[in-house]
């Protein structure tokens, strides 16, 4: 019951948030817009300085675990070219393919991970190591393959050319470029050279995190289009086990029989079954590919998580394994 309603305390007020941005866009409080300012903002700002404040503020020489980090990294990759793989063969429609696919593999891991941690074991214990080791492999993947499954428009509204060569260039400069991936390096580096913040900086830097998630979700339920959510309902679906279910039942029974126990194990737990994390949506909107398929999937694994969680806590919990 614990384990319950500790899942539905974490995940609601997300789902809550989110219905909060449809409400006032249909109020006309705020509009299109707004909503494409705000996506740039928190892709651009918000999210770079949350993961640089958790990660600068973590002593990575003394948890240290090559393991833990080597599997996270494995367990990342694979699940990414799987999926992508799979979507290839099976998805007919070229324009949802990048939204689908970063969608199914990428979880919340940095913003819902490390209180989730923190609530059951009072620290954060392994998961900004598990960051380290996966997030910037979601954004690396999640640039390449929204940059090679953008679907950019002519002046004229046409679908433009796609060339692979420049696809390929282009995806290295976003990866270059990605704050996301900016802010995890600088919060890395931070951190093993015990960089010392003034009071002053730490404050900016808390007020300008805090402002990220709630940003990011208002801005999803604003962009959430119910009537063509519904014309995607399949491949939401299909996505939202994937997410919740299909990763973790193989890569969690792998992580066991390696040993990896308590903190670990829920890290991992959080990489590959938490809900797609909103940073889908916002880089989907900034990278042509499709926001629509993206927000449903979101908006579907964020409310069903309090239930899958729940059940994957409770038979690692019932099995001693945490």
């Amino acid at each position: 019951m614990d384990s319950f309603i500790y899942s539905i305390n974490s995940t609601v007020p997300i789902f809550l948030v989110m219905i909060l941005g449809w409400v006032i866009k249909r109020l006309g409080i705020i509009d299109d817009n707004f909503a494409s300012k705000a996506n740039k903002y928190v892709f651009k700002v918000a999210l770079p300085v949350l993961l640089f404040r958790d990660l600068s503020a973590t002593d990575f020489k003394s948890q240290f675990d090559a393991k833990f980090v080597i599997y996270c990294m494995v367990v990342t990759i694979l699940m990414f070219s799987i999926i992508w793989i799979l979507t290839e063969i099976f998805m007919k429609d070229e324009s949802m393919k990048g939204a689908f696919v970063q969608a199914s593999f990428r979880s919340s891991a940095a913003i819902l991970g490390m209180a989730f941690i923190q609530s059951m074991y009072s620290n954060t214990g392994m998961a900004p190591l598990m960051i380290v080791a996966a997030v910037p492999l979601f954004n690396i993947f999640s640039v390449i393959v929204l940059t090679f499954k953008a679907v950019p428009e002519n002046a004229d509204g046409k679908a433009a050319e796609k060339d692979s060569a420049s696809n390929i260039k282009k995806a290295c400069i976003n990866i270059a470029r990605n704050p996301i991936i900016i802010g995890i390096v600088l919060g890395f580096l931070a951190s093993v050279a015990g960089l010392k913040q003034p009071v002053i900086m730490q404050k900016t830097i808390q007020s300008v995190a805090q402002t990220a998630t709630p940003v990011a979700l208002i801005c999803i339920g604003a962009g959430f289009e119910g009537s063509k959510a519904i014309k995607k309902i399949k491949p939401t679906l299909i996505a939202t086990f994937i997410k919740l279910v299909g990763i973790a039942a193989i890569a969690i029974p792998v992580a066991v029989m390696m040993g990896f126990r308590n903190q670990e194990l829920v890290a991992i737990l959080i990489m590959t079954a938490s809900p797609s994390t909103v940073t889908c949506y916002i880089m989907a909107k900034n990278m042509d590919n499709d926001g629509v398929l993206s927000s449903s999937i979101i908006v579907l694994t964020t409310l069903l998580s309090s239930i899958t969680l729940t059940g994957w806590i409770f038979v690692l919990r019932s099995l001693g394994l945490i």
